[in-house]
């Protein structure tokens, strides 16, 4: 069976830099009737639970480490047993959030994750957040983007630890390469696709 992917909507607050901001974040779920990964667990433990069901939870992956992505994941993770994996380079960021429970497992450039028969590769795409990733499933022609793009551009970059140059360049290299019907699933918002991002870069500036 090919693994489906299922959105999970839940809300909270994003906090950094002395300020904080009500928002809605995207849970991505992908898997089978067995088994699912977890993309970001944010705010929510319960609500990502019952998506969950009575299927095992083989790893929650954080496309990033701000609060809003992560402040669940502890929980969701003494919960299921399933460990918390995040980019070394995130850790300055997480450690905000979660000072006194690290990740359990760390994830690196061209790493493949495997759940239902489907590989989603780990594309390191910094600007957002140093540490921040995508996934990439071709199986599926789906990106799971996190923060790094949106449908209607790049992510933000205004704040500690960003970079508008850094994040243009990651989306221009990896996320451009990829097909241009490939649909990305985004941290918030709706869907988009690399096509249509892609068209519409004309204006940003370069890196």
């Amino acid at each position: 069976m090919t693994a489906i992917v299922q959105n999970v909507v839940t809300s909270g607050v994003f906090e950094l830099d002395g300020g904080s901001w009500a928002v809605d974040n995207n849970v991505w779920l992908v898997g089978d009737d067995t088994e699912v990964i977890v993309i970001d667990a944010a705010h929510d433990a319960d609500r990502i639970l019952d998506a969950v069901g009575d299927r095992k939870v083989l790893a929650i992956v954080s496309t990033h480490g701000h609060n809003d992505h992560v402040n669940a994941a502890p929980d969701l993770s003494k919960r299921t047993g399933a460990p918390i994996l995040l980019h070394a380079e995130d850790r300055v960021v997480w450690d905000l959030t979660h000072p006194d429970r690290a990740p359990d497992g760390e994830l690196t450039e061209g790493q493949t994750i495997t759940v239902a028969g489907t590989d989603l590769r780990v594309l390191h795409t910094p600007g957002h957040a140093p540490g921040a990733v995508c996934l990439y499933a071709a199986k599926l022609g789906a990106l799971f983007s996190g923060d790094t793009l949106f449908n209607g551009g790049p992510g933000a970059t205004g704040r500690s630890y960003s970079d508008y140059p850094t994040i243009v360049d990651s989306i221009t290299e990896k996320l451009f390469a990829l097909p241009d019907e490939t649909v990305v699933h985004t941290g918030h918002g709706e869907r988009t696709t690399i096509g249509e991002e892609k068209a519409g870069s004309t204006g940003w500036d370069a890196p």
